[in-house]
């Protein structure tokens, strides 16, 4: 009794270990952003502040060229993350379900092209942009952006697809619906939570993207948000206040949208991790 009990404890007691060292940091980040100077620069920490300030967030927000990068950040990773989505929505049904020579090839190409890092292609994707004249551009940062992010989209959704009864599509096709009316209307509706599930991933690896764009887009009101809060700290120097809440600001709506999508992001990665 006492090691079944002694069993199901540890586990438990892990866990929130485990939980407590992934929350504290987001806990200490968003505490300092409200924390005034004095409780952040103290020798004994202030774990649990008192007296809270919005000062830190007002020299945030009025930081040169702030607004700008975000409708930057915005644009480029709604564009990629639209995309990416168009794209692998009708791959994913041809893969999952039509039978084609090569088709194989297709998806361990995809897989190759998930597991490759990003990072060692920044130079080669530089020399082309360069070559193109489009450095400082957002059109080629949205297109880069979306193809790193189509090899999971399309693998998940494939999985999806393929998760759905063929007789479902057959059935409204004996009905009278084309190929295309069976997708829009039986197939796509029960697509919803890969396509939340494939969105989310798309949009904080968009969002959070940092080396290319700090390749590419080198001038001041032509980059986004990790490139803006990489140079706070040097800009600001030591106001750790106003640094914590840029962390704060940019962390905010990847907080939102997971927190949103939680449950259906969850069962679409199941399906797609399963499936096909």
């Amino acid at each position: 009794m006492n090691r079944s009990l002694l069993g199901r404890i540890w586990p438990n007691a892990a866990a929130i270990v485990l939980a407590l060292g992934f929350v504290f940091p987001v806990y200490w980040m968003f505490t300092t952003a409200f924390k005034p100077n004095s409780d952040i620069i103290t020798e004994d920490p202030v774990w649990f502040p008192l007296h809270g300030t919005f000062e830190h967030f007002s020299t945030a927000v009025n930081a040169p060229n702030f607004w700008t990068l975000v409708g930057n950040s915005v644009t480029v990773t709604v564009l990629a993350v639209g995309l990416s989505l168009l794209i692998a929505l009708c791959g994913s049904f041809a893969i999952a379900r039509m039978r084609f020579k090569g088709r194989k090839g297709i998806i361990l190409t995809f897989m190759v092209a998930q597991m490759a890092p990003w990072e060692v292609l920044v130079i080669s994707v530089y020399m082309i942009v360069r070559d193109a004249d489009m450095l400082n551009s957002l059109v080629p940062l949205t297109f880069f952006y979306m193809l790193m992010v189509l090899p999971f989209t399309l693998l998940t959704l494939r999985g999806y697809v393929a998760a759905v009864p063929k007789e479902l599509e057959e059935s409204a096709m004996v009905d009278g619906c084309t190929r295309r009316q069976a997708f829009v209307k039986i197939i796509f509706p029960l697509l919803a939570p890969g396509l939340m599930a494939t969105s989310l991933f798309g949009f904080i690896t968009a969002w959070n993207e940092f080396p290319l764009v700090l390749v590419l887009n080198k001038e001041p009101d032509k980059g986004t948000l990790p490139l803006w809060l990489s140079q706070f700290q040097s800009q600001f120097g030591d106001d750790w206040g106003a640094t914590m809440a840029a962390a704060s600001i940019f962390a905010v709506p990847i907080l939102v949208l997971f927190l949103f999508l939680q449950r259906k992001a969850v069962s679409g990665l199941t399906a797609g991790a399963v499936k096909g």
